[in-house]
């Protein structure tokens, strides 16, 4: 399967961006796996805030499908928080996760953010050095959308310039 297009999300993907974020394999002590699609559409659906989609391809039965999401929202005039980035299980290593994240940080270049920054659960701290590889850095920072429930991120941080 190849990246056949990203584009911005629409309400109608929240079901299959709900999908691909219960496929990914969070732990299910992760706030992430208690996470509806109303829950998604506060979040990613609130001002200022949005997401992309990854489709699919590599044949005209999956062209178009969704095998990959990201959201992202406003933390003051200059953070853009990045959020709910998951890939389907079978197209890991491919790239989409990268592009996705890189979508990301050209909104939030756009729309003059100065920073990124992101929350690594307890429960998945895999996947920090794919962020490392991106440049991102651990910080001190306090991510406010953290869950009350859950234990502490890992925060990241990516200067935009």
């Amino acid at each position: 399967m190849s990246l056949a297009a990203l584009r911005p999300m629409s309400r109608a993907d929240l079901p299959a961006f709900h999908g691909v974020m219960m496929s990914a394999g969070m732990d299910s002590r992760s706030s992430w796996s208690r996470t509806t699609v109303q829950d998604l559409e506060h979040s990613l659906f609130a001002e200022g805030a949005g997401g992309f989609v990854a489709l699919g391809g590599g044949g005209e039965a999956d062209l178009g499908e969704i095998v990959g999401c990201v959201g992202f929202r406003p933390d003051g005039a200059a953070t853009l928080t990045l959020n709910k980035l998951a890939t389907l299980p079978e197209v890991r290593g491919q790239g989409y996760g990268q592009k996705l994240v890189q979508a990301v940080e050209e909104t939030a270049q756009r729309g003059g953010f100065r920073r990124v920054l992101l929350a690594v659960s307890q429960y998945n701290l895999e996947v920090i050095p794919f962020y490392k590889r991106l440049d991102y850095v651990e910080s001190d920072e306090v991510y406010r959308f953290a869950h009350p429930n859950s234990p502490k991120p890992v925060v990241l941080m990516k200067e935009i310039e």
